[in-house]
């Protein structure tokens, strides 16, 4: 039995993999590749520079790889990139990238991006990501690996969202969430280390007591932004008991210093 539907349409000069199953109605455009054993559900449309890789699945009316919703594109060749073993469900949209940015959009690996989710434009998410319903992120965002986004938030353009990080539902994200850090509210505010999510990944309890300090010193001590990363820094360096950090933690700590101070748009306070 053939894996493609007869109603589906799939131009001639489209990449699809034998493996590859296509449901009812669905459309492939000229200048798709697609890995094997990826599912397309029926109605969904794949079209424009469209590189998706294997065991994906994508659910009905997703609509993947349509030019971006900025006024600059001109129909410039951008491009979309899509990893392996994600989950794209029912009405998502995924766009292209633009010239005014890196020229692509990107998905990692091993996402699962549930129903109506948007993905804008030159977007670049890692992996191990959760976007539930209705999640919507402008252009320009960064999503680090296994960062969860609740339903109905909505994301401004250029934010950066750090690794292990939680956006909780109907939240309005206008600057940068810091790695390991769950943030909610209508301007979306810090509300402690997520560090339920962080025993169910493994952390060890040194790691997260070490990072529940470095976000005190953030966010509780009454420090300027200044010196709360000078005083993160110096867990990391001058500590004296540095020398019993583990190597881990060392590392969880740096990568929360390096992205707070990395931030162009700022950090949520």
């Amino acid at each position: 039995m053939s894996l493609i539907h007869p109603t589906a349409i799939i131009d001639p000069s489209a990449i699809v993999d034998s493996s590859v199953q296509i449901g009812p109605y669905a459309i492939i455009g000229a200048k798709v590749k697609i890995g094997a054993r990826t599912q397309i559900g029926s109605h969904t449309v794949i079209e424009g520079k469209t590189t998706i890789g294997e065991d994906n699945k994508i659910s009905h009316f997703a609509a993947i790889g349509g030019v971006p919703q900025d006024m600059k594109y001109q129909g410039e060749d951008t491009e979309l990139i899509i990893g392996d073993r994600n989950t794209i469900r029912e009405f998502t949209t995924i766009h292209t990238g633009t010239t005014q940015d890196l020229g692509k959009t990107v998905i990692g690996n091993d996402n699962w991006i549930m129903a109506y989710v948007h993905i804008a434009h030159d977007c670049q998410v890692g992996n191990h990501t959760i976007f539930s319903s209705n999640a919507q992120i402008a252009g320009h965002v960064i999503v680090e690996d296994w960062a969860i986004l609740g339903g109905m938030s909505g994301v401004h353009q250029f934010v950066r969202i750090g690794q292990h990080s939680m956006l909780g539902g109907a939240s309005a994200l206008v600057q940068d969430i810091p790695p390991f850090v769950i943030a909610a509210g209508d301007k979306a505010a810090p509300h402690g280390l997520n560090a339920e999510g962080l025993k169910r990944r493994g952390f060890s309890p040194e790691t997260i007591t070490a990072l529940r300090q470095a976000y005190k010193l953030l966010y509780k001590d009454g420090l300027t932004f200044e010196d709360a990363k000078m005083a993160i820094q110096e867990m990391i360096t001058t500590d004296p008991q540095v020398e019993s950090i583990s190597p881990e933690t060392k590392e969880k700590l740096q990568e929360f210093l390096n992205f707070i101070t990395a931030s162009k748009r700022g950090i949520i306070r």
